[in-house]
């Protein structure tokens, strides 16, 4: 007797948080149909709230209703240690030890999930907090640059965020050629804290704050400018969306997924 080999067909779901802003979403949306792949691989854009008709289960059944076996799960969020995305993967069943509260229930899903891993410190992001830092610089040697980033009330998942930030202040320092970078996340109120150190530290250099953040909204808009209240800096609020490289990031991670099932 000749056994069938069961034919595997992938779709991609990416999720991102959702806003009710419209040109928030927007801009998500261009970002994911911007994306060069595979005609034959279906792709779906969903959100964790706050959009109608387009969040995780509607996603996922409009794949599974084009008759998919595998879905590719990609988190289009900052960091690992945001606790949507360990809500997110506890829902599809790929992050059984999530022991936090989730507003969540279990996804219905009948494909098998590969989970993929958000922006974290892909050296792209790093590319795209540059692009954002270039038209506030003018001598970068003479610049320190603060990262701002949302972080996490939990103490596993706030480390996740000291290790995402510190991997790119790294990165932003060597490409970029400043004098010093760092990062400080909201939810520890670090912000005015290290502003106030830099003022002794290093009172002739001119401070660059960029927030890590996909898109601009309350928080760059509202929440940071009014943590910079006092302190001498160049601040202009841009996110990582708009930009070209967040495409190629969303392109790359999928191209991995492949290269590392066939490797």
């Amino acid at each position: 007797m000749t056994l069938m080999k069961t034919v595997r067909k992938y779709g991609v779901l990416v999720i991102s948080h959702g806003s009710r802003s419209a040109s928030w979403v927007k801009l998500v949306d261009e970002a994911v149909s911007a994306m060069r792949l595979s005609a034959s691989l279906p792709v779906e854009c969903s959100f964790l709230e706050s959009v109608a008709q387009r969040m995780i289960q509607d996603g996922i059944n409009r794949l599974e209703a084009q008759g998919i076996t595998d879905l590719l799960v990609v988190p289009l969020f900052i960091c690992a240690g945001s606790s949507h995305v360990a809500e997110i993967a506890w829902a599809f069943g790929a992050n059984p030890a999530f022991r936090g509260v989730s507003r969540l229930a279990p996804l219905r899903v009948q494909s098998v999930v590969h989970f993929l891993a958000p922006l974290d410190d892909d050296p792209e992001v790093a590319e795209m907090l540059l692009d954002n830092i270039r038209p506030l610089s003018v001598n970068s040697a003479k610049e320190v640059v603060l990262i701002v980033a949302h972080g996490s009330g939990g103490e596993d998942s706030q480390a996740k965020w000291q290790t995402v930030l510190g991997s790119l202040a790294g990165m932003l320092k060597t490409r970029g050629g400043f004098a010093h970078v760092e990062g400080a996340t909201l939810s520890t109120g670090e912000v005015p804290v290290v502003l106030r150190k830099w003022a002794d530290l290093y009172p002739e250099a001119d401070v660059i704050v960029v927030p890590f953040f996909l898109s601009e909204g309350y928080f760059t808009k509202t929440v940071i400018p009014a943590e910079l209240v006092g302190f001498k800096c160049r601040y202009n609020g841009a996110a990582l969306l708009p930009s070209p490289r967040l495409v190629k990031w969303l392109e790359r991670r999928i191209a991995d997924f492949w290269q590392e099932r066939e490797g």
